[in-house]
């Protein structure tokens, strides 16, 4: 089987999530790397220049025996299904990795719609409120269905749940956001102890360690 993941050189949750778990489960794969100025002409017609097709006209993309699949979630599927890190015999399971990386994916949307907003200070403003109000509640919903007996989200070992919160609370917490503090994870502790349990498992060193950029800030969960 044959493998291409296409995204940007940034280490975001969404492809994170699926590249991590073929890492950890020894399956190899093309990372290829995409820039900003063909997206652009991906937005516009739908495939690379080389002519691979991008079914939603966004990324990330997976590319398997020249099959593209597109979506955070069913990428992160499949990919975790190779790895053994997605069951394939135990739906409630399933169901139950499948609604944190939902909840990933409501939480970036929530996040980034104030990206559009041009001024600086009413970006800031709108992030700020964010954290005191709607964003703050999630956060704190999510920390709540935690459990308080194990480092990890779901189980007694790191999964795709743990993946996908870590990578997307060292984007909030990493400073890259104006208006939302590094220390924000303060408040909820059993995210910061899961957050913590990730950062620290050996083969997530050794994939940060081979992938991510030197200055790239991770995030700060303590």
């Amino acid at each position: 089987m044959e493998l291409t993941f296409i995204y940007f050189d940034i280490p975001f949750w969404r492809a994170e999530v699926g590249k991590i778990a073929l890492f950890i489960g020894g399956v190899a794969f093309e990372n290829k790397i995409i820039t900003g100025e063909e997206f652009q002409r991906v937005k516009e017609n739908g495939h690379l220049d080389d002519g691979t097709v991008i079914p939603f006209h966004q990324f990330p993309c997976l590319i398997v025996d020249g099959v593209s699949i597109a979506q955070t979630g069913g990428i992160a599927r499949f990919c975790g299904k190779l790895s053994g890190m997605y069951p394939r015999s135990n739906d409630i399971l399933a169901a139950q990795i499948d609604q944190y990386l939902d909840i990933a994916t409501d939480i970036t949307v929530l996040v980034s719609s104030a990206g559009s907003e041009e001024d600086d200070e009413k970006r800031r403003t709108m992030r700020q409120e964010m954290c005191s109000g709607i964003l703050g509640r999630k956060l704190q919903i999510v920390d709540k269905n935690i459990s308080d007996n194990s480092d990890w989200i779901l189980g007694q070992s790191m999964g795709l749940a743990d993946i996908a919160i870590w990578r997307l609370m060292g984007w909030l917490s990493s400073g890259m956001l104006d208006g939302i503090p590094t220390n924000l994870l303060t408040s909820y502790p059993k995210i910061s102890r899961v957050c913590s349990a990730v950062d620290v498992h050996p083969k997530i060193q050794e994939w940060v360690k081979q992938t991510y950029p030197k200055d790239y800030i991770r995030g700060n969960y303590l």
